[in-house]
């Protein structure tokens, strides 16, 4: 048995906070508003396979009144979510998703935050596909303000 999931989440850009995409730093001037590291990628991964055994989404697991996920690493949120994923009997077949941001230019990372996110998930890289798209300088993306990533996810019973 098969089942697909479909992941969201967008967070603005602020100065004074570092970006992280998929548990990567990355170079730029600002960095994403958040309760926890506002790691955008991994919580639209998180929503996808969330999603893909109807568990509700992020907020419902980790929400942002409670204050022990306040600067919370997003790759930890990940693990819990991976456990459940691996309680239900499934395992990921794959994961694409899409960074939506007009800057910093993001395909010098691509590969490396491919990497991590093998790593920390225990698959392969060619399990997980990332793609990075301008907003061609339109709406908050377009012009800097913010990064949004869509994300699906197929799991099937092991």
């Amino acid at each position: 048995m098969y089942r697909i999931g479909q992941g969201f989440d967008l967070h603005r850009l602020v100065e004074g906070r570092a970006l992280i995409l998929g548990g990567v730093k990355i170079e730029h001037t600002k960095g994403l508003l958040g309760h926890s590291d506002a790691d955008v990628l991994i919580h639209a991964i998180i929503d996808s396979l969330l999603g893909s055994l109807c568990l509700g989404d992020i907020g419902q697991h980790f929400p942002d009144t409670d204050l022990k996920y306040k600067d919370a690493n997003s790759v930890e949120l990940l693990k819990k979510v991976l456990e459940l994923i691996e309680e239900k009997g499934y395992e990921i077949v794959n994961i694409d998703s899409t960074i939506q941001a007009q800057e910093p230019k993001l395909m010098p990372y691509i590969i490396t935050i491919r990497e991590n996110l093998a790593k920390k998930m225990n698959l392969d890289i060619n399990q997980i596909s990332i793609k990075a798209k301008t907003y061609e300088k339109q709406d908050s993306i377009g012009k800097g303000e913010a990064i949004a990533v869509y994300c699906n996810t197929l799991l099937k019973l092991k």
